[in-house]
């Protein structure tokens, strides 16, 4: 196929993407005139009901929180098939130059970088209070680690994110989500049923079991996006061994 044609089916594609685009969002109902009955109604029960705050949160990991399991394991096969196609045993590190930045860069990138570590450990920990939850606070986690490469180098990155410590924290917050929902049916509930004490309306003790299910995303979601900056990262830094005769 030429370039050209090739060229021809991107246009043609992106004008019927676009069309539809346009069309899906002049649809759209006009900024505060909510069409949808269900927002509603979960925000006249879902406090009460599950004692926090943030309704969005009480959504993803409680009212619908077997579908967001089924993201949690999108995203997990989706890193390890990353992994499996890039991660390559035969390979011997290059020698990776140390890039000389400034006492300034650095001192700044370390202090954005433990900044954005506490950003992330609060995201987390208020997720079911406030606006945030693990999905955002494992975002957020995983660019303190990207900081330490940008404002540092290869090497001070990789001494802080041992892939083996990695693949495990992964595999902890997929497997973690699901050993929440068996403990649910071993205490004669449906799967993922909420549990435990609901505690006070705003403080941390709260919301019963959803609380480990945000943090068992955060795991997760943190451990994939460094894991994936890993891998993409190691592809610059490491070659193939070459094979002796």
């Amino acid at each position: 196929m030429s370039r050209g044609v090739r060229s021809g089916l991107f246009l043609v594609s992106a004008a019927g993407l676009t069309a539809l685009l346009l069309w899906a969002v002049a649809d759209l109902p006009d900024f505060g005139h909510y069409r949808g009955p269900y927002g509603k109604v979960l925000n006249s029960v879902a406090v009460g009901e599950r004692h926090t705050t943030n309704v969005v949160a009480a959504v993803v990991f409680d009212y619908r929180g077997v579908d967001t399991m089924g993201e949690e394991f999108i995203l997990f096969a989706s890193v390890m098939g990353v992994a499996l196609l890039l991660r390559n045993p035969h390979r011997e590190r290059r020698q990776v130059p140390v890039r000389i930045q400034s006492d300034a860069v650095r001192l700044a990138g370390i202090g954005f970088a433990a900044g954005l570590l506490v950003l992330g450990l609060y995201v987390v920990a208020h997720g079911y209070l406030t606006p945030g939850g693990g999905f955002q606070g494992g975002v957020v986690l995983a660019s303190a680690f990207v900081l330490v490469y940008l404002a540092g180098d290869y090497h001070a990155y990789r001494s802080m994110s041992p892939t083996p410590a990695i693949d495990v924290l992964g595999a902890t917050g997929a497997g973690g989500y699901t050993v929440v929902g068996i403990v649910s049916l071993l205490l004669g509930s449906a799967f993922l049923h909420n549990f435990g004490p609901l505690g006070t309306t705003g403080k941390l003790a709260s919301g019963g079991s959803i609380p480990f299910l945000n943090v068992a995303s955060a795991l997760e979601v943190s451990a994939a996006f460094v894991l994936l900056f890993s891998e993409f990262l190691d592809e610059l830094v490491v070659r193939p061994k070459a094979r002796s005769e």
